[in-house]
């Protein structure tokens, strides 16, 4: 499970490189040109150790100590909800903050699947709000390749036995939008878990964008790559 990345303590260099997103050598330039103060006392030192109880400025301005952060964005395709470098281009890359290297996806989405995303680098949070005893459910728009029977509504209702699963999914919703359109929810996070269940129902697949996850739903206003932090009481909902 990810946990929070932010130290009681580091180093003052790396601290400066977090909160800045300068390379280490731009700060020790700084560092060396006298531009740096921890409580009040001009320090040069790369190394020194500092703590959040200190007061460090650079050129006069407030460092503030790095937090968790709580990040809503509108996932476009073509990226990967990953830590890791691979094929496709990280999520976390679309948002624009020296603190986003720190940040992970809670629950993920498919590289051609688009909408709601969440990243934080609180563990706990991501933990809580993924956990499978929780049966967060999360709602999804997507469209089809075959027209939608009417049958499918009562499939999903009473829950699909996935290609290599030994348990049938728990009773999801599906809503008839138009013939090739349905909303779904679930409140499991298999693997494709949507995709699948549609296979199941003898269709594929076309689209599938995410509407909300629990009581967190993706802002209107957020345009496809674009994202905002979150409120405190939509963080404190979890």
């Amino acid at each position: 499970m990810p946990v929070s990345n932010i130290p009681d303590s580091m180093r003052l260099d790396r601290l400066l490189s977090q909160v800045t997103g300068l390379s280490r050598n731009h700060v020790k330039s700084l560092l060396r040109g006298d531009n740096v103060e921890v409580d009040g006392v001009t320090v040069r030192d790369a190394a020194l150790q500092v703590n959040a109880t200190q007061a460090i400025t650079l050129r006069e301005d407030a460092v503030e100590w790095p937090r968790e952060r709580y990040v809503m964005l509108n996932k476009p395709a073509g990226y990967v909800c990953s830590t890791a470098e691979g094929a496709y281009p990280l999520v976390a890359s679309l948002v624009d903050a020296p603190w986003a290297d720190g940040l992970h996806s809670a629950g993920r989405l498919d590289a051609d699947s688009t909408g709601l995303v969440l990243l934080t680098n609180d563990g706990q949070w991501s933990h809580a709000l993924t956990s499978p005893r929780r049966q967060c459910v999360k709602s999804y728009v997507v469209t089809v390749k075959h027209p939608l029977q009417p049958g499918v509504v009562k499939r999903f209702a009473e829950g699909l036995m996935l290609n290599g699963e030994r348990e049938p999914t728990l009773p999801a919703q599906l809503e008839l939008i138009d013939t090739h359109t349905a909303r779904v929810q679930i409140c499991e996070g298999r693997y494709h878990q949507v995709k699948r269940m549609i296979a199941a129902c003898s269709n594929r697949v076309v689209t599938l964008h995410r509407e909300a996850i629990g009581h967190l739903v993706l802002d209107a206003a957020l345009n496809p790559g674009e994202w905002r932090e979150l409120t405190p009481e939509e963080i404190s909902g979890v």
